[in-house]
């Protein structure tokens, strides 16, 4: 099992918060031989739809020096794990978890990072992790 991320509970907590049940805490997926751990998998019942939303969310903090490295990172796992969605969970939507500082900072203000958005349909929700909140869901 790969290490929790410094702000694990706070996301998943904030997940609780904003109305959301955890259903896998990681999301374990297997493609034929090989395994990967999605830090979170959770749901809600949407009632206008009559539908569950069910999400996937990997917990980032973007500690280190460079937010470019840790970008890098985080979009390597993030392409990894989108492809063994689609292959063994279609219905999960999978979001990229980051702190709010790294919303207004890097995804508002940096075109690299805006076009993880706009150009290959990243989703990204930022968290508060003092408070345990969800502040923001992009797109």
């Amino acid at each position: 099992m790969p290490a929790l991320d410094k702000y694990h509970h706070a996301v998943r907590n904030a997940l609780v918060k904003d109305g959301w049940t955890i259903t896998h805490d990681p999301l374990t997926l297997r493609v034929g031989s090989d395994r990967v751990h999605i830090d979170i998998g959770a749901e809600r019942l949407i009632i206008a739809e009559k539908g569950v939303q069910k999400i996937a969310v990997e917990v980032k903090t973007f500690a280190s020096a460079s937010k470019i490295t840790d970008f890098e990172e985080a979009l390597g796992q993030y392409v990894l794990y989108r492809m063994a969605l689609r292959r063994t969970d279609t219905e999960r939507t999978l979001y990229l978890a980051v702190p709010e500082s790294i919303v207004v900072n890097q995804f508002r203000q940096r075109e690299l990072w805006q076009a993880f958005i706009t150009e290959e349909n990243g989703k990204v929700l930022g968290y508060d992790a003092e408070n345990e909140e969800i502040v923001e869901w992009l797109p």
